[in-house]
């Protein structure tokens, strides 16, 4: 379900990421020297990025199920179209990712969507690592 992306990507959202509105063009750029990192920049503000990791590399068991909703947002028919990325937050403690929320590209459309997970037991905040 992973496969890693070595080249900036550009995404748009199919709706703007919690917090983010309107904004849904990101640029998707890997950060050099760590595979599976990468910052997610907003196209028409430069000051909106996050971090994000491919669960594929960081958190190889983590398999989050979507509804049929969701996938069809995304016109995802096949799995291995999927890549999965979580939000990463580093602070003065530990690194945590957002499990409850990940957000879902469609590689072949470079679309992209933050799902939250219902009926899901993941965290928002899990410890990386």
């Amino acid at each position: 379900m992973s496969a890693e992306l070595s080249l900036m990507t550009q995404l748009t959202f199919v709706t703007p990421p919690p917090g983010l509105a309107p904004l849904v063009h990101f640029s998707l750029e890997p950060i050099a020297g760590a595979q599976g990192l990468y910052a997610l920049q907003a196209v028409e503000d430069a000051g909106k990025r996050m971090f994000v990791l491919d669960a594929g590399v960081y958190l190889p068991s983590y398999t989050p199920l979507l509804s049929d909703a969701q996938c069809a947002a995304l016109s995802l028919t096949d799995p291995d179209d999927a890549q999965v990325l979580v939000v990463a937050t580093a602070g003065e403690g530990p690194t945590t990712v957002n499990l409850l929320a990940p957000i879902v590209v469609n590689r072949k459309t470079d679309t992209c969507a933050q799902f939250i997970l219902d009926g899901q037991d993941f965290p928002l905040r899990a410890p990386l690592g």
